[in-house]
């Protein structure tokens, strides 16, 4: 039998969010880590980031016309660490998470070289949602690793996972 909670231990019971690191051109480079990133559409290829306006990439987003969805593994988790709890108004996320900018084929946005996956994607929508922002974006190129192996993807569940038992 079901009892009532609370809407916060309802929306709770989700098992993890992909983590990724969003990386957005423009008056300074910067990267975000997010744990809100969808798959909108498989044709055309849309994917989507959650972002709260309280945050120095909302600004950097709204104005660019791309960003990048970089996939980080554990191998990265320090860097994931670092980009998501230093701001980009103060810090050079890229210095100082000791990350690479490459150069995109497609965007003007740069993409995080030691990611085994980076997706360029053009803005093609923006959705408020209550606390949060979605920009969805259209991807135009990927690049992926031919090493990548999907459980070494980082997931938050209240703390950094990885996928863990396949079940079917």
């Amino acid at each position: 039998m079901k009892k009532e909670v609370s809407v916060d231990d309802g929306t709770d019971a989700f098992s993890g969010f992909p983590v990724v690191l969003c990386s957005v051109g423009g008056e300074k480079d910067n990267i975000i880590t997010l744990a809100l990133c969808h798959v909108f559409s498989f044709k055309p290829a849309l994917v989507g980031i959650g972002v709260s306006p309280k945050r120095f990439s909302y600004g950097l987003l709204r104005k660019s016309e791309d960003f990048a969805v970089n996939i980080p593994t554990r191998r990265q988790l320090e860097a994931v660490q670092v980009c998501g709890s230093k701001s980009g108004r103060r810090v050079d996320k890229f210095k100082a998470a000791g990350l690479t900018r490459e150069k995109a084929s497609k965007i003007s946005s740069p993409l995080v070289a030691e990611c085994p996956v980076s997706l360029e994607c053009v803005k093609v929508k923006e959705v408020e949602t209550g606390d949060h922002v979605w920009f969805v974006g259209e991807v135009v190129a990927a690049r992926r690793e031919e090493s990548y192996d999907k459980a070494d993807m980082l997931l938050y569940w209240g703390d950094y996972r990885v996928i863990g038992e396949k079940l079917g």
